[in-house]
């Protein structure tokens, strides 16, 4: 298993809007409860097959009370077919329910905002906060399930 020692106060998301919300998040409004965020683009072969469903299937086993998913849409590549009307098409073709931020651009930079913020080396990546509000993972690439679930158990069992 991943330990989870790492505990540097989450930064806020930088999202220019957020999706499948009525009004933007803000994680500090979300202390008290574990938060994941996986960070996608739709044209990432391994966001689709593998860190969107994971997403979905944490977002539909715990409970939002105790565990919220978020997704964070960080384009780096391809910036021109990924815009905000093409991501709500694709959000409701793969059924993502959970809020989806987009990552704010930088005039004169591929990188956005927040994966700048959080030195996020690619998609799909997770960001793990505790409920204290403090990052206590940051892992680029796929994760196994069985791995996620027992992080996510012991944030909860503190």
């Amino acid at each position: 298993m991943k330990t989870l020692t790492t505990s540097i106060p989450a930064i806020e998301l930088q999202a220019s809007a957020w999706l499948n919300v009525d009004k933007p998040i803000k994680l500090s409004d979300l202390l008290g409860r574990v938060v994941i965020v996986h960070t996608f683009q739709m044209l990432c072969p391994g966001c689709v097959s593998h860190g969107l469903p994971q997403a979905l299937r944490i977002s539909n086993t715990f409970s939002e009370e105790d565990v919220v998913v978020l997704g964070l849409h960080t384009v780096f590549e391809h910036h021109s077919v990924m815009g905000p009307e093409a991501l709500k098409v694709f959000l409701h073709e793969y059924r993502i329910h959970f809020p989806v931020g987009i990552d704010q651009e930088v005039a004169g930079s591929s990188i956005p905002l927040t994966m700048q913020a959080y030195d996020l080396r690619g998609t799909p990546s997770i960001i793990l906060i505790d409920k204290q509000g403090r990052v206590r993972l940051n892992h680029f690439g796929g994760i196994d399930d069985l791995m996620l679930g027992a992080s996510i158990g012991q944030l909860l069992s503190e």
